[in-house]
């Protein structure tokens, strides 16, 4: 008797499982078809709307950035090495970038050469200050919070010091033509080529495939595999064979290359002064990172969203229903910090950071 209740029970258990297993793939189902109907609703509604348009490409502008060097905190916290200086990251590798940029326009240089070399040697310098960080936490064993912090601070003195040094001010001022107004005919193409292809700065195409590419490694590469584990388990991993300090070397150093070219993206496309600051995006960042629980799809969502609140005050006078609540701009520039905390405060339960994060790595532990 006792076995035949144990059967029935299972197969219960067996067919509620697949109930609700093909209920979550049905509810999987509805929403994306109504995330696409919304969206095609929103393409016809706001065809010919400049203001739909404008919008999108500045919300693009703060985005793109902040996508990237979220990305590029991803690789260092999977790799189980807390990096909250992201911050400084970027403003080094913005530093040097846009110093370089200073250096070479006006000296009748391709434009669009000038700010791709601008990019790559922000990744570069970002990639070497982050170096400190990864022998502080790794080598050294120190806390990584304090590392972090130290380099933030470390950050805007350097680039003062050094701006003053070679400049005789702390201000670097640089022009802007790198922005493309139109891409040939893929400027055309209803709605995607008006928010894709006009108006549109290199670093948006270079934001895709960096997000791209930071899919594939994570989770189709051998690395991303050992990335991952030396996150999760580092001792299983090194009991696999994998070293876990060249691993984690690794991401933090992938970390910094991104930060670095967020830094000088976001400054290009927001602004043409550099004052040795980056309005706080490195921890907007961590922000997005936490948000979209370390997850490259999940993380875009959440950049965007985050891009849209920062860049809603430009527009709020193109916007009938913002403009007639006569509210103050700081109220809207304040919305995506104040974005920042209820999605914190939402999420932080159902976190689900690499386990060994922050965690400096000992051999002898299992």
């Amino acid at each position: 008797m006792k076995k035949i209740i144990n059967n029935l029970f299972k197969s219960c258990k067996a067919l509620l499982n697949k109930l609700f297993t093909k209920i979550k793939t049905a509810k999987k189902k509805t929403l994306l078809i109504t995330i696409i109907a919304i969206l095609i609703f929103i393409s016809v509604w706001l065809w010919d709307n400049p203001t739909f348009y404008f919008l999108t490409r500045i919300t693009l502008y703060s985005s793109i950035p902040l996508m990237v060097v979220a990305l590029g905190g991803m690789f260092s916290e999977r790799s189980g090495v807390v990096n909250i200086a992201l911050e400084g990251m970027m403003l080094m590798g913005a530093f040097v970038g846009l110093f370089i940029m200073y250096i070479l326009q006006g000296k009748g240089y391709n434009g669009q050469h000038i700010f791709l070399l601008s990019i790559f040697i922000g990744g570069i310098v970002g990639a070497v200050y982050a170096i400190l960080h990864a022998y502080a936490s790794i080598n050294m064993k120190a806390n990584q919070i304090i590392s972090g912090t130290a380099l933030n601070l470390f950050a805007p003195a350097l680039a003062i010091f050094l701006a003053r040094f070679f400049t005789g001010t702390q201000q670097l001022n640089f022009s802007d033509p790198f922005r493309i107004k139109r891409m040939g005919f893929l400027s055309d193409i209803p709605v995607i080529g008006k928010i894709l292809f006009t108006n549109v700065y290199l670093s948006t195409y270079i934001g895709i495939v960096i997000l791209l590419v930071s899919a594939i490694i994570l989770y189709r590469t051998r690395f991303g595999l050992r990335l991952r584990a030396c996150g999760e388990h580092p001792q299983a991993a090194d009991a696999a064979g994998v070293n876990v300090y060249k691993i984690r070397y690794a991401g933090v150093i992938i970390s910094g290359f991104l930060a670095g070219i967020g830094g000088v993206v976001l400054i290009v496309a927001t602004t043409t002064t550099f004052n040795a600051n980056v309005s706080g995006y490195g921890f907007l960042a961590l922000a997005v990172l936490i948000s979209g629980q370390w997850r490259p799809g999940r993380v875009v969502i959440v950049a965007l969203l985050f891009g849209f609140l920062l860049k809603i005050s430009d527009a709020v006078t193109l916007i009938p229903l913002l403009d007639n609540l006569r509210l103050p701009s700081n109220v809207y520039s304040m919305l995506p910090y104040i974005a920042t905390l209820f999605v914190l405060a939402f999420t932080s339960k159902k976190s689900q950071a690499p386990r060994a994060a922050g965690e400096p790595y000992d051999a002898g532990k299992r």
